[in-house]
């Protein structure tokens, strides 16, 4: 057996060790049906503005990301683009959906959004806070 530090991008590696976490998920909970969802807004010369990205799989919007140029915070686009993706994850069949942010990031945001903070980890040396939120629809 030989054990390997990588420290650069290795998207074939982190491939395959996914590739073995779906095989395990599939083997205890049947087919994951793991769909990507993307909702960008680009400006008039297509220069995206702002975007949510995320996955839904076993009934759940799982957010990775939801970014809003600095120029354009407060003007509503990040609630746009919340409707939008909440509503494609219900239409899914989607029965929740959760996130993770840094204290200085979007909790606020999420909790006006409907979402309850449901676990967090302490800020520690030079590492913020991070919170984990969850929301359920209906």
């Amino acid at each position: 057996m030989n054990t390997e530090i990588i420290h650069s991008e290795a998207p074939d590696i982190v491939d395959q060790l996914v590739d073995g976490v779906r095989a395990f998920n599939i083997m205890n909970m049947g087919s994951e049906l793991s769909k990507p969802l993307t909702i960008v807004m680009r400006d008039g010369n297509d220069k995206i503005i702002a975007g949510i990205a995320g996955r839904t799989i076993y009934q759940k919007f799982l957010i990775n990301v939801l970014w809003v140029d600095e120029t354009l915070r407060s003007e509503g686009l990040g609630h746009k683009l919340m409707i939008l993706a909440e509503k494609a994850a219900i239409e899914r069949g989607c029965l929740a959906a959760q996130v993770d942010t840094l204290a200085f990031q979007a909790a606020g945001f999420y909790q006006r959004h409907g979402f309850e903070v449901i676990g967090s980890a302490p800020a520690f040396g030079k590492s913020p806070a991070q919170y984990f939120l969850f929301k359920h629809y209906g």
